[in-house]
């Protein structure tokens, strides 16, 4: 669906007034906040997966739900949902036959050139100091990368003590969601 498709929908989303049911304030009803990957097949199996309706949660996404460093915007946006938003836990979700794992990043640059991205960006960019291939480095088992996840949030100094974090995994193809660490 393109952008002028999505457009001509939301407007009659909106005359239709079709948004009535998922109204709610921005108080997350199950006081959590998930970190998951933006893995298309989740977009609607996990919810379902954990009966999570619209308002229950809020929900943080990015490629592999990775979280290796302190203050990224992922944990500031964690933070927020804590401390702003009443959120009392925190539930790392990763993925099995995750896209992140084994990431060829060699690949991944000569992909970037390939769409236009010259080599001189690629080098000036290493030469700040930026390291793409711990920047965009996968890893190698699901399980491992969402406990390391899990222990950057427990360990922040600004995560307040009552915040459980809690690991887990989900099957894309059945929904079946397994604890990797609870965090009581």
């Amino acid at each position: 669906m393109h952008l002028d498709e999505m457009l001509t929908y939301n407007r009659n989303f909106v005359e239709q007034r079709e948004y009535e049911p998922f109204q709610t304030d921005n108080i997350p009803n199950k006081r959590t906040v998930i970190f998951t990957c933006m893995d298309t097949r989740l977009v609607d199996l996990l919810p379902k997966a954990l009966n999570i309706q619209n308002g229950d949660v809020k929900m943080v996404k990015n490629a592999g739900a990775i979280l290796r460093k302190s203050f990224d915007s992922i944990m500031k946006s964690i933070l927020v949902a804590i401390y702003e938003l009443k959120a009392e836990q925190v539930m790392v979700i990763g993925h099995h036959d995750c896209g992140m794992s084994h990431i060829d990043t060699d690949a991944f640059k000569k992909r970037m050139m390939e769409k236009g991205l010259s080599e001189a960006t690629l080098q000036t960019i290493e030469h700040a100091g930026i390291d793409l291939d711990s920047e965009f480095g996968g890893f190698d088992t699901i399980e491992k990368s969402v406990e390391e996840s899990v222990s950057v949030i427990r360990n922040h100094p600004l995560l307040p003590a009552y915040v459980s974090v809690h690991g887990l995994t989900i099957d894309p193809q059945t929904g079946k969601v397994e604890l990797v660490t609870r965090g009581d």
